[in-house]
């Protein structure tokens, strides 16, 4: 079984790095960022060649870096990134003056936070990079297990069932993924064509074949299956076979 502690969207997986030897900013910067499921930290630095490595090897989405005193010649890193990477992260710069501003801007810095750091400037700084970089779909979850990264195309799930607290991925070649989320996590991650029909039960609109209201199921054709929908989920029922019943020919018997 796959334990899932964290679930993220593949375009959703945005990847972190710090360049910092404050334990307390470090820490800050963790804290914030662990709030949101989509970030991870590839690593932490205070180090020129190490940063450097880091950074053309793993090619974060954002990098924290201390311009004051970290490492020699910070703004250098910059410079020397440009000449290797057509696409070099976002810096955010930390520093305890503003008397660097001019340096930031023109090294390309998306934002710029003073020390001491606190939980709403760097909140502000990730909402704005999200403002500026918003994600445009959704076609790949990400199954994290501690370094472990598990990724399902979206296409693939027929439906998923709850036990529990855990939930279960039934796709279309026969393969069951298990995660340690509920499902109403999914609910809301997963694109619109996922839909909750039951308690325990979302299903994938694309692979419904039949829908029986005097028996209460849905038919997932891949599977073969007549999944069970419950009263407090039929207005999402009726919604999808208003739309399956527009985009079909339509006989009597």
């Amino acid at each position: 079984m796959i334990k899932t502690f964290v679930l993220q969207n593949l375009f959703d997986l945005r990847n972190y790095f710090i360049i910092e030897n404050n334990t307390n900013s470090i820490n800050s910067i963790k804290k914030v960022l662990d709030g949101f499921e989509e970030y991870h930290c590839v690593g932490i630095s205070d180090e020129y060649e190490n940063a450097l490595n880091t950074i053309l090897k793993e090619s974060p989405n954002l990098v924290f870096f201390n311009i004051d005193d970290v490492v020699e010649q910070p703004f250098n890193l910059i410079q020397e990134l440009n000449q290797f990477s057509n696409s070099i992260p976002n810096f955010v710069a930390i520093t305890s003056t503003k008397e660097k501003s001019y340096e930031v801007i023109k090294n390309g810095f998306y934002d710029l936070l003073l020390n001491p750091l606190t939980d709403l400037e760097i909140r502000k700084s990730i909402l704005k990079f999200q403002k500026k970089n918003p994600i445009e779909n959704k076609q790949k979850i990400c199954l994290k297990s501690y370094k472990d990264y598990q990724y399902i195309d979206t296409e693939e799930i027929l439906y998923l069932k709850a036990d529990n607290n855990t939930t279960d991925f039934y796709l279309k070649n026969g393969r069951i993924v298990n995660s340690y989320k509920t499902l109403k996590t999914f609910e809301k991650l997963l694109p619109p064509n996922f839909i909750r029909v039951h308690k325990s039960f979302m299903i994938n609109k694309k692979y419904v074949s039949r829908i029986q209201f005097g028996k209460s199921t849905c038919t997932i054709k891949q599977a073969k299956l007549d999944i069970p929908f419950s009263k407090t989920y039929l207005d999402s029922i009726e919604e999808m076979n208003n739309i399956l019943s527009e985009c079909s020919i339509q006989t009597l018997n």
